[in-house]
């Protein structure tokens, strides 16, 4: 190419909020060039998400197995303690091959998407763990500079110190770390130092200020802390900033938003009462619990409802919802509709703070009705 690629995409590297590695499913390769370029994000993990693209191309059995082979291969190459956030999907426009995962696709895309649009919202937050970074860095190299200005005879003997050093710059690494308590990750690579430090005269480095590592001290102490509060306040004080355009513009339209007719969404845009379909299958339930007066007691639901499995906080959240009018127990309505939202949970969606006005019971509508008008 005529330039040092992975120095390029260092520089971006670290002034960019994301970045985005794309892996093939159906060719999965880390090939030395694509490690190379990973390596350049060295620092920067915690900006770096994952795409496993067009996984319409195999079927979900080999999903699994690309996936895994996928995670399995960034452990050599991201080493952090933190595994990456892969996503799966189908980032292209064609249409898919292997249907099965439409759905995964569909929320792994929204899940990326947000990922991106609430970047604005904490790009200061960013700027300020970035300087921290620098100011963390700054400090190790005064200690490193300092450390090699000391080791250096006063007359003779300078170039082969010099030398010297420049190889036992690892074990110099490990005595500063257990020195001044300094953590390995804070230290710059040890082989680029190295080259670095070729085309410079020990003697000549200027030498340890300990007042401004003090300053530096102090202002990782408790300036930062007070800026991040600050930053905090003023980020939600104001309106929140999204990304917009291009791949989110339009995207959402009509029937086509995701989570559109599924899960409490089902039902929605239509005039009956989405819970009747299923509804005299939960009857033979409900009359087989002994209701009195058309109702069953809380005890006698529960015993019903955790033969979901479901724990109690969820089955908590979904009797509040379903006994419409707070008295404590359930018609076949309410009782209907507790195993729709027991379905709906079970299904993989989640549940909502409040009831659509689609779910409310019909018997239930006008006292709602009525209930809101009081209000």
């Amino acid at each position: 190419a005529g330039y040092d690629f992975a120095q390029v995409l260092q520089w971006f590297g670290e002034r960019v909020d994301r970045i985005i590695l794309l892996f093939d499913a159906h060719k999965l390769d880390i090939s030395d060039e694509f490690s190379e370029a990973i390596r350049a994000f060295r620092g920067q993990d915690d900006k770096i998400r994952v795409v496993l693209n067009k996984a319409d191309q195999v079927d979900t059995q080999q999903l699994m197995r690309v996936y895994g082979a996928l995670m399995w291969s960034l452990g050599k190459v991201i080493n952090t303690p933190e595994v990456a956030r892969v996503y799966l999907g189908s980032f292209w426009s064609k249409p898919l091959q292997n249907t099965e995962n439409r759905k995964l696709f569909e929320a792994e895309a929204q899940d990326l998407f947000k990922d991106i649009q609430s970047l604005p919202r904490n790009a200061a937050l960013r700027k300020l763990n970035d300087l921290i970074k620098r100011a963390r860095l700054a400090k190790v190299h005064a200690y490193i500079i300092s450390h090699l200005k000391k080791e250096m005879p006063a007359m003779f003997g300078k170039d082969s110190k010099k030398k010297e050093l420049i190889s036992k710059l690892p074990e110099i690494y490990t005595a500063l770390q257990r020195e001044h308590h300094i953590s390995p990750g804070d230290f710059p690579p040890v082989v680029r130092m190295q080259e670095q430090l070729q085309h410079y005269d020990f003697s000549k480095f200027p030498p340890m200020k300990p007042k401004l590592i003090e300053s530096v001290d102090k202002m990782l102490a408790t300036r930062i802390a007070e800026l991040m509060t600050l930053i905090r306040e003023e980020e939600s004080a104001m309106p929140a900033r999204m990304v917009s355009g291009g791949a989110f513009q339009g995207s959402q339209e009509g029937p086509f938003g995701h989570g559109y007719g599924e899960g409490v969404g089902e039902g929605a845009d239509t005039e009956d009462w989405i819970v009747a379909r299923d509804k005299p299958k939960y009857d033979e339930v409900f009359y087989s619990l002994s209701p009195i007066n058309g109702r069953i007691s809380g005890a006698n639901a529960k015993k019903e409802l955790v033969s979901s499995k479901l724990p109690n906080s969820v089955l908590g959240k979904i009797w509040k919802l379903s006994d419409c009018d707070r008295d404590g127990m359930l018609d076949d309505e309410e009782f209907a509709l507790a195993q729709h939202l027991i379905k709906i949970k079970l299904e993989g969606f989640e549940l909502p703070n409040e009831l659509p006005a689609h779910l409310l019971p019909p018997a239930h509508r006008k006292h709602h009705s009525d209930a809101l008008h009081a209000e």
